[in-house]
């Protein structure tokens, strides 16, 4: 104890009743127990309200404190009094008593679960699009008992544990009191029904694992790390609950020369001195093969965007088809013959920039 006043710990007067300390520290304890409060004082306190409780609910040591302001302990009354580990017995207390609290209703429909599958496609298929069949394995509904879980000709009886409820009440006592815990019938496992004699190809579970062929179309345009998404292809549902989805998520791979942005294609066209300065007519690929011509104005400068409209990505929402955009690089020639480089020195002197001069004061 670090010296403070049991009574102040509490907020009580000296002059409490045994019923007014004991409802006061059901209060605090469920306020400042480390489960339920994350503070970081809250385990701190959570030990000095145990130990003021522990003192002024017991009439002998709470008159010994009363007179002399401390209480004396045995070594071993200490070890169970000072030595309180609060994960420990109200620790369980407190599991017990909020377990009984959220219990989910488990009858009812349920969707089913969602399954999730992956598939990497070239850059051309991503830009036109393509039809995928994907081998799903996925949980279906027994064919044979459709479901019900039961040898079809018999019937599922009602649970004598829970009487159909699926759910039964467990009261328990604690230093709060009784409490009373709504919990999934042991039994029948929160099902309300008994079967009595399971079904012979599922055995019982009323559900069985299938590999199913799946029909998937991949939009012209979807960009690379795009879900695709077929309603109900998933996991079939609880207690006649719908079916989940089907989830594919796509990869595309890298193009070799065209890179994307948004529904424009992207292309780096290398030509020579020459041909900027001069102007010429290129020939452009195209996604999927074929060839464009393309003008190239005389006086071309490195960097300069020249487009060719209609040429790039069908968009996956309006469908409208997007640009190619060719960005002019000017390549530099890494080996010279003899006449090629006189050729460029002659060039040089007749292009070469006049500086300005400059004197120097």
């Amino acid at each position: 104890m670090n010296g403070r006043d049991f009574y102040e710990v509490l907020g009580i007067g000296k002059g409490a009743s045994e019923d007014d300390i004991r409802k006061v520290y059901r209060k605090l304890a469920m306020d400042w127990h480390p489960d339920r409060n994350n503070t970081p004082e809250a385990e701190q306190r959570f030990k000095e309200i145990n130990e003021a409780y522990q003192t002024l609910s017991d009439p002998q040591k709470r008159q010994m404190y009363d007179r002399y302001g401390r209480v004396a302990v045995s070594d071993a009354g200490r070890r169970g009094f000072e030595g309180f580990d609060p994960g420990g017995g109200l620790g369980d207390i407190f599991e017990a008593f909020f377990s009984g609290f959220g219990v989910r209703e488990e009858r009812g429909p349920r969707r089913g679960g969602d399954l999730h599958y992956a598939i990497t496609i070239s850059f051309q298929e991503a830009a036109f699009g393509l039809g995928r069949e994907i081998d799903a394995a996925r949980t279906e509904l027994c064919t044979r008992c459709k479901g019900n879980r039961a040898e079809p000709g018999t019937s599922l009886t009602q649970c004598n544990t829970c009487r159909g409820n699926g759910q039964v009440r467990r009261t328990q006592s604690n230093l709060f009191g009784q409490f009373m815990q709504v919990v999934p019938c042991p039994t029948c496992k929160g099902e309300g029904r008994i079967v009595q004699m399971p079904c012979a190809q599922c055995k019982g579970a009323g559900r069985e694992q299938r590999t199913r062929k799946l029909q998937v179309a991949i939009p012209a345009g979807i960009e690379d790390g795009t879900q695709v998404r077929l309603s109900g292809e998933g996991d079939a549902g609880w207690n006649s609950g719908p079916p989940g989805h089907f989830y594919l998520s796509v990869t595309v791979k890298a193009h070799p020369f065209f890179k994307r942005e948004g529904n424009h294609l992207i292309y780096e066209m290398p030509i020579t001195f020459p041909q900027a300065a001069l102007g010429d007519m290129v020939d452009v690929p195209l996604l999927g093969g074929a060839i464009d011509q393309l003008k190239i104005p005389s006086g071309t400068q490195p960097g300069t965007v020249l487009r060719i409209k209609g040429k790039g990505v069908t968009d996956v929402n309006s469908r409208q088809r997007g640009d190619l955009l060719v960005v002019v690089q000017v390549t530099t020639p890494k080996k010279l013959d003899a006449r090629t480089k006189k050729l460029l020195e002659e060039l040089h002197k007749l292009l070469e920039p006049e500086h300005p001069k400059q004197s120097v004061e």
